[in-house]
Parts: C-alpha cells; structure tokens; sequence
C-alpha cells in the first residue's frame, strides 16, 4: 500500500480534488486515515449482501474506485445467478478496479465500468451503494439519480448511501470536523496537509445534512429509511424499497 502524500505538495492546495492517477495510486491509505469507520462500513455492506442479494438480481456499486466494496458484496453473495455492476467515472479507479476484481477469486460475475453514475441504468437490482459519491454530483442531480435508483431496485432491496455529513447546528458541526481533524493528525497527517486538502475540496465536496438525505430518499419511495453507521461527520444511511 502506498502512502498518501499528496498533500505535502506546495501546490496541492490550490488545484480542485481529482480521482486522478495520483489519488488511484495511494486511494487504500487516503480511505484508512480520512475516513473514520470506512472499514466497518466495508464489512456491514458484505454482512448485507448475505441477507438481501437474491438469486438472478444485479447489485450496483455506484462510485465504486478501487472496489473495495465490490469485493465485499461478490465474496458474500450466497445465492446463484446474481451480476456486480461496479461503475467509476475516473479512468484511472477503473483500471485499478478492473486489475483488482481480476485478481480476486470471486465466483459472481462482476463487470466494471467507465461510465457516470448518472446516466447509468439500474435494474432488476437487489443492492445498491453509494460509497462517499453523491456528494461530489451538483446538488440539482441528486434527486433524480435517486429517485431512478429506487424506481430500479426490486422489492425487498437494499440502497447503501455513505457520505459526510453538515450539521445544522454551528456548534456541533464546529466540534465534529475537529473531531475529524483530531483523526487525521492521530493517522500522521499534518496540519499542512489537512488544511490543503479541505481546500482542494472546496466546492468538489458539498456535503449536505442527514435530514435532507432523508427526506430525500423518502420522497424516491423508500420504506425503510435512516441512519444505521455513523463515526463524527460520516454516516451511511440504509434505505429499503
């Protein structure tokens, strides 16, 4: 695993976030020390496909990088006849994703895709995530893509919707992004490093707060909404059609 050191870079700060080959290269290490609870998520995504993937459906992993989460849903599927839709706009995930899945020994066919989450079709699906990917689409093409993604899911199935989070309230969102800062620095970031990249993802980033995701996946259709992982400003969200 490389090491994240990007943002030790004098000009890092000044250019907008990109899924470029750079990030590619150290993305594992960037996800362990940016992203509080990333691996937990990881493994109750793979303890759901156990319980909600069934038989001759697809699954979609909707912004999926490197795949992590592709390979936690294909190594617990326990039913026959099932497809791994894994899509990414960034070339450079995708060639990664591609190498990984091929590598692994994973029976369920799995089928990765240079494509934009927005114009990709859902159906028949039994799972869908979102790993830290709806915040980066424009504000006014969330609602469609979910609504589309729900219209797209069977009865019974599953939407995985991770992201970061604002708070209404000035004072706890003050105290959660120290919070987060606080992890950063304990997972050997410098506060050089910290301050540079919340730059480059000003305006690439735009988080929103829990309430409008759920209100937001109500209004899609689903029945069975709220918050079910949550470490500082990052939550993942389960939603069942």
């Amino acid at each position: 695993m490389m090491k994240d050191q990007i943002f030790q870079d004098l000009d890092s700060g000044t250019v907008p976030f990109a899924f470029n080959e750079s990030v590619a290269a150290v993305f594992p290490d960037m996800l362990r020390r940016s992203i509080p609870g990333y691996d937990a998520t990881i493994e109750a995504i793979a303890a759901l496909a156990r319980r909600y993937v069934t038989a001759g459906t697809r699954c979609y992993d909707l912004g999926c990088s490197l795949g992590a989460a592709t390979l936690a849903v294909r190594r617990n599927i326990c039913v026959a006849d099932c497809e791994i839709r894994a899509i990414d706009l960034a070339p450079a995930m995708v060639a990664r994703c591609r190498k990984l899945v091929d590598e692994d020994r994973g029976t369920t066919s799995v089928i990765v895709a240079e494509a934009d989450v927005r114009d990709t079709e859902i159906s028949n699906a039994s799972m869908v995530l979102m790993n830290y990917t709806l915040q980066f689409l424009p504000l006014r093409d969330r609602p469609a893509l979910l609504s589309r993604i729900h219209d797209g899911m069977v009865d019974g199935g599953v939407f995985v919707l991770s992201e970061k989070v604002a708070n209404d309230d000035p004072g706890l969102e003050q105290l959660l992004v120290e919070l987060h800062h606080d992890f950063k620095r304990a997972n050997a970031y410098s506060d050089l490093e910290i301050a540079r990249k919340r730059s480059a993802l000003e305006n690439v980033l735009v988080p929103e707060t829990t309430a409008t995701h759920l209100e937001r996946l109500a209004t899609a259709g689903f029945r069975h909404c709220g918050v079910w992982l949550r470490y500082f400003n990052f939550i993942s969200i389960l939603a069942i059609r």
